[in-house]
């Protein structure tokens, strides 16, 4: 049947299409949770709204509420596939509870991060799901005072106090401890690091050298190699580890993008992986699983960290939570596969 759309089509024309109350309607618009709706009324109301091309007013809804219905993510680093997948798992929640998404892309930039939450300070959005490399907690004290909530990726847990700024973070010195410790059961002893100076690198850092002194090996200042948190910078950075005079026989790289850039570096040097150099990364993007051989590493379950942080926020705009910060941990994996 096709579809007739024409002006001003109200909620009260699909409820009579659909044979049941306005305020039912309202309830499937608005996506309100707390009214429970037969499968088979919904089902009639989403025909409705489809066959009469009912377009919610947004505006409308926005100034009943005194809200705007959107929410803001900050990601250092759109090309790094980690974020992309975090992201979607952001709008998975947001799309789900009839909200607008924004987001916002620093680069790794202290002037970006602190440029888009100046923007933000204008009321623009109700919340913000963050990844900060630079900005704290009392940098966003602005943002969160009006009423407004946050949510950050961290690299460690943080004690946010009586404000309702919240955290999800993944133990990376433990996780860190746990893919350097896999290359020293594969026999390896003399192990180098690709690291950076920004996000969670330095925790990963701390991870490395905790397993290494666990197990009684050296930590050679000169197997640690640092460079840029991408490809290129794995791939310098691995480059110099190649210019040692005693050449590392296991690398554990801060991200798998470093470690896939120091893969090409191994390759050209006419080295055999894992035969001369073994290698770990960490997040288990997916071309992690893609190159061959297929990349060892930590999994980060990237999607539903996103998930779990927007859910989060909505947590405390509908008033189910309302104590002071919060910080939860999510899981971490090791992946085995042929770089070791």
């Amino acid at each position: 049947m096709p579809k007739r759309r024409r002006t001003h089509i109200t909620q009260s024309d699909v409820a009579t299409h659909a044979n049941v109350s306005q305020a039912m309607v309202s309830y499937v618009v608005n996506n309100n949770s707390n009214i429970s709706i037969p499968t088979e009324t919904r089902q009639r109301i989403l025909e409705a709204i489809d066959e009469l091309g009912y377009v919610p007013n947004i505006t409308a809804r926005r100034l009943r509420t005194n809200k705007t219905l959107t929410i803001a993510g900050i990601i250092p680093d759109i090309m790094n596939p980690f974020y992309p997948a975090f992201e979607r798992g952001i709008q998975d929640v947001v799309d789900a509870n009839g909200y607008d998404l924004i987001m916002y892309n620093t680069d790794g930039s202290e002037e970006k991060e602190r440029k888009y939450l100046r923007s933000l300070l204008q009321g623009r959005v109700d919340a913000l799901v963050g990844v900060f490399f630079y900005l704290n907690a009392r940098d966003l004290l602005p943002f969160i005072e009006p009423g407004r909530y946050v949510v950050r990726l961290e690299a460690t847990p943080k004690q946010t106090g009586s404000f309702p700024l919240d955290n999800i973070f993944v133990d990376n010195i433990a996780a860190a401890t746990v893919a350097v410790e896999h290359l020293i059961e594969r026999g390896h002893r003399q192990i180098g690091m690709l690291t950076c100076a920004d996000g969670p690198a330095q925790r990963r850092v701390i991870g490395y050298t905790t397993a290494l002194e666990q197990h009684g090996l050296e930590r050679n200042p000169k197997w640690l190699a640092e460079g840029t948190f991408n490809e290129v910078g794995g791939y310098e950075a691995m480059n110099q580890l190649l210019t040692r005079q005693i050449v590392p026989t296991a690398v554990f790289a801060a991200n798998d993008l470093m470690a896939l850039g120091a893969m090409m570096a191994i390759r050209e040097a006419g080295l055999s992986i894992p035969d001369d150099i073994a290698i770990v990364g960490f997040d288990d993007i997916v071309s992690a699983r893609l190159v061959y051989p297929g990349l060892t590493t930590i999994a980060q379950p990237q999607r539903q960290m996103g998930q779990r942080a927007a859910e989060m926020l909505f947590e405390r705009l509908t008033g189910s939570v309302s104590d002071g910060g919060r910080s939860e941990q999510m899981p971490f994996e090791l992946v085995v596969r042929g770089s070791t």
